[in-house]
């Protein structure tokens, strides 16, 4: 099995989309003005309407109201992401912090207040962890 896909619902897809384009530099792949995916080497970030969710299960997801998921990025710099970042990212929960475990984390989040982590291995053991 492999996880493929994350998906987001929300209420303004197009304001979504754009968000996370800036803030990974991946271009969205639109299949209707419903629904877009943003796809990177190991997996896709899946952002739809509302109007999405009656075809799998009415009321089953709603949009802006996650609590306990956090999406996360790896990247290859985080403070240099950070820096381009400033200006744009309105709601920051945490600035660059070396974690426990080896990486580096900006904790931030999107429009929709989804939590997102972007985060760079720091320490032998987690970059060996991340190694390609």
């Amino acid at each position: 099995m492999n996880v493929v896909s994350i998906r987001i619902i929300t209420g303004d897809v197009a304001r979504l989309v754009d968000f996370y384009e800036r803030v990974t530099g991946v271009a969205a792949n639109w299949s209707t003005e419903d629904f877009a995916e943003l796809r990177t080497a190991s997996a896709t970030l899946a952002i739809a309407g509302t109007r999405t969710v009656p075809m799998f299960a009415p009321g089953a997801a709603r949009p802006a109201d996650n609590h306990s998921v956090i999406i996360e990025f790896l990247v290859e710099d985080v403070d240099r992401v950070h820096g381009n970042l400033k200006g744009f990212v309105a709601d920051i929960v945490q600035e660059p912090t070396t974690m426990p475990w080896g990486n580096r984390s900006l904790l931030f989040r999107d429009p929709d207040g989804t939590l997102v982590n972007f985060f760079t291995p720091v320490t032998p053991a987690a970059i060996a962890k991340f190694a390609r």
